[in-house]
């Protein structure tokens, strides 16, 4: 019971964020469904989990569509949640947070969900297909150190392509990502972390002017230039500005200027790699950046960049390493947490098609789009609503990994020591302490009267919970 006290101190900080009670106490209930469930069959297996009666699905539903979720407010306060409970535990170089950005496709069939489109994977697995449907989104998360591992710890996910309500919108998906950072409030000095996809001047300009820094790969082909000395005497026309050109892949043809050193990347052990360091022009911000061209006895070769010219290549290599963190979250989201399983469908949408892209909307009536915004939020609600819920597994993990194995009640073969639990393993201490939370009833928290007054005692669920 006191694993769930904690997790009940965290989440009512939220409450803010609701302009009803009663909206707030349908969010508690959600995201301990999405702590809870065994499943991962959408709203029905709330309903299972908490052992609810029937008629509480449409509630569940109406939650997710309701107006009284201040999605900009709850982002902002659960950011400033995580990074006031975890301050100690937050990954830090020079003094900065470590914020990590990165694309996820979720793949959805349904012909009458809005923004649903025709996506491209890149990727190596040949188990992938290269052409979905589904939603396009972008994530945000900050790396919170953990004994000897790290978590990707995630503060926003929105959708972020596949609808133009006007075809004067011109924006692109770095800029929506930008703002998605801007939402978050972050007034702390940090370095973001992204792939290759982000290394241009939409993302750089803005997080340069915002004191920040960012920190990511670049593609083979691309180039830098040396800086021009002033001359002496100003001749006519525009000075130049850059220099002799360099083709950053030419770096690698000069074995001799490396330097080998025990690999920074986390996990890696006995590993010795080679870099060589550069600073030089990059035409897409107009400035001095800083490339690292690493030599991998396993992975290859790649070339990352770093605006911060002060900071180490060794760190620039470590940061990028971290990066895949994100990668190890997403996977917890999809598999375990449910994050992207919804299934909310617009009964008065037009279909959509095999081949659709972006749905233009500018042409459609008032009364469509704002139904389509309204499907749109119901989406956006369930994103940040499992967001939050894989957040508090991740820092009941960190903070109190011994309670969360008292209550396991369960068998696992890799049980690691140093290594804190994963999202299943604190899920699933969680399921075995309900009962006893809900048996306390209204003395530890309200939640466990909103739930035990809505019980299903006809059910096998509603028995367990309420025994």
């Amino acid at each position: 019971m006191l694993l769930w006290l904690s997790w009940w101190n965290l989440v009512l900080e939220l409450r803010p964020a609701f302009s009803r009670y009663r909206a707030f106490l349908w969010f508690v209930a959600v995201v301990a469904a999405f702590s809870v469930r065994g499943d991962l069959s959408g709203v029905t297996s709330f309903v299972r989990a908490l052992g609810l009666r029937q008629q509480f699905y449409d509630r569940l539903v109406d939650f997710f569509h309701s107006p009284a979720v201040v999605m900009p407010k709850l982002t902002a306060l659960w950011t400033d949640l995580v990074l006031r409970v975890l301050k100690h535990h937050l990954l830090t170089v020079n003094g900065r947070l470590i914020l990590l950005a990165d694309g996820i496709k979720a793949p959805k069939t349904g012909h009458k969900m809005p923004a649903v489109k025709k996506l491209h994977q890149e990727s190596q697995n040949n188990s992938k297909p290269e052409f979905i449907f589904g939603h396009s989104c972008q994530a945000i998360a900050v790396v919170v150190k953990a004994a000897q591992s790290y978590f990707a710890l995630p503060l926003a996910c929105r959708i972020h392509e596949g609808l133009s309500f006007t075809n004067r919108d011109q924006r692109t998906l770095m800029d929506k990502l930008l703002l998605l950072l801007k939402e978050l409030g972050i007034s702390l000095p940090s370095y973001f972390v992204a792939d290759a996809y982000y290394a241009t001047g939409k993302i750089i300009r803005p997080i340069l002017r915002t004191g920040q820094h960012l920190v990511t790969a670049v593609k083979a082909n691309a180039v830098a230039y040396e800086p021009v000395a002033a001359p002496a005497t100003r001749g006519r026309g525009r000075p130049r500005h850059y220099g002799r050109k360099h083709r950053l892949k030419n770096l690698f043809d000069e074995p001799a200027a490396f330097t080998a050193a025990a690999s920074p990347i986390y996990g890696e052990k006995s590993v010795t790699l080679r870099y060589r360091t550069v600073d030089l022009l990059w035409r897409p911000v107009g400035c001095r950046v800083r490339f690292v061209a690493v030599i991998h006895p396993h992975r290859g070769c790649r070339i990352f960049l770093a605006t911060d010219l002060t900071l180490g290549p060794l760190d620039i290599i470590r940061l990028y390493g971290v990066r895949f963190k994100i990668e190890v979250a997403f996977k917890q989201a999809v598999h375990t947490v449910g994050t992207y399983s919804y299934h909310f469908w617009m009964a008065a949408m037009t279909p959509i098609t095999r081949r659709s892209g972006n749905q233009h909307l500018h042409r459609k009536s008032g009364l469509y789009r704002e139904q389509v915004r309204r499907k749109m939020r119901a989406y956006t609600c369930h994103l940040q609503t499992g967001v939050i819920a894989q957040g508090l597994l991740q820092m009941l993990s960190v903070l109190h990994s011994h309670m969360v194995w008292r209550c396991f009640g369960s068998w696992i073969r890799t049980i690691r020591p140093g290594i804190p639990p994963s999202e299943q393993v604190v899920g699933m201490a969680l399921r075995h302490s309900l009962p006893e939370f809900l048996a306390a009833g209204e003395t530890t928290s309200v939640l466990a009267k909103f739930i035990n007054d809505r019980l299903d005692l006809a059910r096998v669920e509603g028995l367990r919970l309420a025994a």
